[in-house]
């Protein structure tokens, strides 16, 4: 794992912890992102001031859909190991931004794809997400399920990504690694999540929003989880699957060297549960507005993790009560909270 490792969203909630990681095992890391504003510019550059401490970190400024930007950042740096956590995040923001998606998404990606193919990546880790399991009823969400109904255009950005990178992965025999990520929390996060918003409003005494009246359920997943499972990825490239050649193919099965994980904490909370954790740390109880689901969300995300567990002993262990004190130390220490 000595390889040197392109991160791109390097400037992200997930990336930062990722290139923070990969940076304390003494691995060279190229970190990627355009810092766009679509949240809080100084939280990313305080992000990547501590980041830039180390002298194993390299940073560059960019975007992802600019072609020769990214071409010159492959030709470059020469990374063996790719792992994309920039996009454009958020359901809701979608529904007022679509472009945003498709520049950043699908045109990013695609460049993402060329950069592997014409630098010889051994293994191209990239970020996919929970919301491509849209409509589906069945739960817990396996990687075997059909993914065919997404309920936003996020989404459907994410399972094309999911498409692009087989298709990349057949043709030129790169080694690809997706990941569903099932609601990611923890230190650093972003202020557009819930828990972020919720402990916000709470402190400034302002009312927080229920979707759907309350009755919703997420696999919320400490940020260090997600960490721990990418981290071990790394060194456990997928291979040729001969023996899909013999069988219908499902979602999660490939004649190519690719593979599809979900990374979730397996265990799925209510939603007034989780803010009453929330509520509890900070010892004040939330003014509350009660709203309807809004439109692309989904009622309940839960992630079998089964087969991440039987190849790399991957065991999500932060329980909420913990996940969300160590949020809430990280805020008030951050915005200078007593």
């Amino acid at each position: 794992m000595k390889d040197k490792i392109l991160v791109t969203g390097a400037a992200g909630f997930i990336g930062f912890h990722v290139c923070e990681k990969l940076l304390n095992k003494d691995i060279s890391v190229v970190g990627y992102d355009n810092l766009n504003d679509y949240y809080s510019v100084e939280l990313k550059k305080d992000r990547l001031k501590l980041l830039k401490k180390n002298k194993n970190f390299k940073f560059v400024k960019g975007n992802l859909e600019n072609r020769k930007q990214m071409k010159d950042l492959f030709d470059s740096e020469r990374p063996k190991i790719v792992i994309n956590l920039a996009a454009q995040a958020g359901v809701r923001y979608s529904l007022k931004h679509p472009h945003d998606y498709i520049d950043s998404n699908l045109v990013g990606f695609l460049n993402i794809l060329e950069g592997c193919r014409n630098t010889d990546v051994k293994h191209l880790i990239f970020a996919s997400s929970s919301s491509v399991y849209g409509a589906n009823k069945d739960i817990p969400f396996s990687t075997d399920d059909n993914v065919d109904h997404p309920v936003s255009l996020y989404a459907a950005t994410k399972k094309s990504n999911e498409l692009m990178a087989h298709s990349y992965s057949y043709l030129y025999d790169i080694p690809v690694t997706g990941l569903r990520f099932f609601t990611v929390y923890g230190p650093w996060g972003r202020p557009d999540m819930a828990l972020f918003i919720f402990t916000r409003n709470i402190l400034k005494g302002k009312p927080i929003r229920i979707f759907n009246n309350g009755d919703m359920r997420r696999d919320f997943t400490y940020v260090d989880d997600v960490v721990e499972g990418i981290f071990k990825l790394i060194d456990h490239p997928p291979k040729n699957n001969s023996e899909s050649n013999k069988q219908n193919l499902i979602s999660n099965s490939s004649v190519a060297p690719y593979k599809i994980y979900n990374i979730g904490n397996n265990n799925p909370v209510e939603l007034m549960n989780f803010v009453k954790a929330v509520e509890s740390e900070l010892g004040i109880e939330a003014k509350k507005e009660f709203e309807p689901m809004q439109p692309g969300d989904v009622k309940e995300t839960y992630a079998d993790v089964s087969n991440l567990k039987n190849e790399i002993d991957y065991t999500p262990d932060t329980p909420i009560s913990e996940g969300v004190k160590r949020f809430i130390d990280w805020y008030k220490k951050y915005y200078n909270i007593d």
